[in-house]
């Protein structure tokens, strides 16, 4: 085959794969559209669907998804608002970011909080990193805080407290994501359905090569499950 027919049937084959990607969320997001007067998800609803969304392959940029989702629901009341999101793909010396999320005050573009998202066991070189990083950032940093999917050692989580009076007074400590999360629904009961959707947005928001495709559609799935049993 000349290779002008190649290209054109590849790219016959890609506006297929694409049109049919498009009908599958149009689809799924009618579906839930059609249970909107259905019984809010609970607090512990959102938790479950949250968890089970975490577990689908190549999920490592959903935990950065809903940490950023809970501060864009409850910005308002915070006082506080998030920086751009960096590419899930940018090295922080390339942009210059302390963590995967960077929260400021609403006037004030100083870091206060710095996200860093593991989804493996942080450790002491983590930590150690983190200062490094801290050290040569011209941002006041007032909280480091790991958020990991995988169990807190609590040898590293003493060795992080250890360090706010090295530190001058910033906080390093290791959270449990679910956990996280969890609390700030309880906390923000009324804005529950808000993080949903800010998470919702988000999801099918970023890139492929962040989210893939069947991640996004796994969500739209979840959520509608979920809807229909409460």
């Amino acid at each position: 085959m000349p290779a002008e027919e190649m290209l054109a049937e590849v790219i016959r084959c890609l506006i297929i794969v694409r049109d049919e990607q498009r009908i599958r969320m149009q689809t799924l997001l009618a579906q839930l559209k059609t249970a909107k007067g259905a019984t809010p998800l609970s607090s512990e609803a959102i938790v479950t669907l949250i968890r089970q969304h975490f577990s689908s392959p190549r999920s490592s940029r959903l935990p950065v998804l809903a940490v950023a989702a809970a501060y864009k629901a409850a910005e308002n009341r915070l006082g506080e608002r998030i920086l751009p999101l960096q590419s899930h793909n940018a090295a922080d010396k390339q942009t210059g970011a302390l963590g995967d999320l960077e929260i400021t005050l609403v006037d004030d573009d100083n870091v206060v909080t710095s996200y860093e998202m593991k989804a493996k066991r942080v450790t002491k070189d983590d930590i150690n990193h983190a200062l490094q990083k801290i050290s040569r950032s011209e941002k006041q940093v007032d909280n480091y805080l790991f958020i990991t999917t995988d169990v807190i050692d609590p040898e590293v989580k003493d060795y992080a407290t250890s360090l706010y009076d090295e530190t001058g007074g910033i906080e390093i400590a290791i959270l449990d994501c679910i956990s996280f999360l969890r609390h700030f629904l309880h906390l923000f009961h009324r804005l529950r359905l808000d993080f949903l959707e800010t998470y919702q947005e988000l999801v099918l928001a970023e890139s492929d090569s962040a989210v893939s495709q069947p991640l996004k559609e796994a969500f739209l799935a979840l959520r509608q499950a979920a809807e229909s049993r409460e």
